[in-house]
């Protein structure tokens, strides 16, 4: 298992190495090469940028995958794993590992036993247009409580029906969220709405839903790129992002009241 950064640090601190041999240490840390080269993972990500690196399973053989994930539980204690398909998750359920399936969102949250996440005191408010919205929003809400935030949904609250919104962002002030991932197929609207109502950052998701002229999320993307309102967009279908950018926002805030106090 790698060592923490924190843990180098406080060697080279406390004069138990010097400052060639924790650089040493430090390179060393960047990479974990998995059995057969099929991966050099980024073990480190989380600490240099608060957001982990994940494992995509789709395009992936499955036997290469699981080896992924055994390697990055085995040094981080935990893992995301996006876009599963049937046979990776076959045989992560055939692992000694705590793993959390989310049908919806065909993503699993590998844990080693025994981890917990470490709760940052950040919230993220997660909205979805329609009730096709929610498998992608839910990719983003694993992965921003797999980051210690908390969150907050209300799904299916579309302009269609504009009066739906208005309890839900009552919740949301309520609860005082830091960012809003709002998620959006055919014409995208509900972000730019969103957006102009609230004072925290919003995350347009375009949802791939929709068909004939602008289907597949064209629209929706194209519709949030040309927002009046101040408006973040990652690509269409793209839940992680959302969700780790989100993250990201809140625990910095969080950290922030945290320094206040």
């Amino acid at each position: 298992m790698t060592r923490e950064i924190g843990s180098i640090l406080e060697d080279y601190k406390n004069g138990k190495v010097s400052v060639g041999e924790c650089e040493k240490l430090l390179q060393m840390e960047h990479l974990l090469e998995v059995e057969g080269l099929v991966a050099r993972f980024d073990v480190n990500r989380e600490a240099r940028t608060g957001i982990p690196e994940v494992v995509l399973g789709e395009g992936k053989l499955p036997r290469h995958a699981l080896d992924i994930v055994k390697e990055s539980v085995g040094e981080k204690g935990h893992v995301i794993v996006t876009r599963v398909p049937a046979e990776l998750l076959g045989l992560l359920r055939k692992t000694d590992f705590e793993v959390r399936w989310n049908e919806e969102a065909k993503a699993a949250v590998v844990h080693a036993k025994g981890y917990e996440v470490k709760r940052t005191g950040g919230r993220v408010a997660i909205l979805t247009a329609g009730t096709s919205d929610i498998p992608v929003a839910e990719e983003a809400r694993i992965t921003a409580e797999e980051l210690g935030c908390g969150v907050f949904t209300a799904y299916d609250v579309g302009v269609a029906g504009v009066h739906r919104i208005f309890p839900a962002l009552k919740q949301m002030f309520e609860a005082r969220v830091d960012c809003y991932v709002v998620a959006a197929g055919r014409e995208g609207t509900l972000p730019t709405l969103v957006a102009g109502l609230v004072d925290v950052p919003v995350i347009g998701l375009p949802i791939s839903t929709g068909y004939g002229i602008g289907g597949k999320g064209e629209a929706a993307l194209y519709s949030m790129l040309q927002s009046c309102s101040q408006l973040t967009v990652v690509n269409v279908d793209a839940g992680f992002v959302a969700g780790a950018c989100a993250a990201q926002i809140a625990n910095n805030a969080a950290k922030g009241r945290k320094n206040k106090v």
